[in-house]
């Protein structure tokens, strides 16, 4: 079972701590994050930035987020999808209304080469995001262990995430936590359009140091 999207872990003067789910409030200042992390990749589908925000904003489900705190502000987040749910959501009639039918239909085809379904016992990453002004204060990793908790409570054996090649900083972290590269994806039709050229699928097997014993979060 899901645990409670409220619950958090406590924090220490003005350290970065972990809340599992969106804070109610937060959407907004979430979609933010998501974009300065993803906009070049995101931006054919959902341009202008603005709408694309608010869009990303009105769709969350709050439910398949982590956050990262700092003095109550949201300094970064981590997405994944467990079953047919992710952090970002929104329908094609979502697309089509906010779009139209003309821009929209285009934009549905872009959307759908970011569709990741999980495997039986598989979590899949949605993205990491930290505000710029917080890297390096060890977010990333707060994100990660966070992320391994969940898929173990969830009866999860392994965590999936697929990292762009225009992005080493991110597969680096990635690396350093226990994924390792399972294929790398060439993708030089999107360069021009997304901004990178491959994407290589990380795995991550789930143990059971991830979660403590009595079953709860670390």
């Amino acid at each position: 079972m899901d645990t409670a999207a409220g619950e958090a872990h406590t924090p220490e003067g003005g350290r970065p701590t972990v809340r599992r789910g969106i804070p109610e409030g937060g959407e907004e200042r979430v979609a933010a994050l998501y974009w300065e992390a993803f906009g070049r990749k995101l931006a054919p589908a959902l341009d202008p930035p603005e709408t694309g925000r608010a869009f990303i904003a009105a769709h969350l489900h709050r439910d398949r987020g982590v956050v990262a705190l700092v003095d109550g502000r949201v300094v970064g987040v981590a997405g994944y999808r467990l079953g047919d749910r992710a952090l970002t959501g929104g329908s094609a009639k979502d697309v089509l209304s906010t779009y139209g039918p003309f821009r929209g239909l285009p934009r549905l085809v872009v959307l759908a080469l970011f569709e990741r379904t999980p495997a039986a016992g598989e979590l899949v990453m949605d993205g990491i995001a930290v505000d710029a002004a917080h890297r390096g204060e060890g977010i990333g990793t707060l994100l990660l262990g966070e992320i391994a908790s969940l898929a173990a409570e969830n009866g999860c054996r392994r965590i999936r995430l697929d990292v762009i090649d225009t992005n080493p900083r991110a597969r680096a972290l990635y690396e350093r936590h226990g994924f390792t590269a399972r294929h790398t994806e060439h993708t030089p039709y999107l360069r021009r359009l997304m901004g990178f050229g491959a994407v290589t699928t990380m795995h991550r097997p789930v143990a059971p140091a991830d979660v403590t014993s009595q079953g709860k979060a670390r």
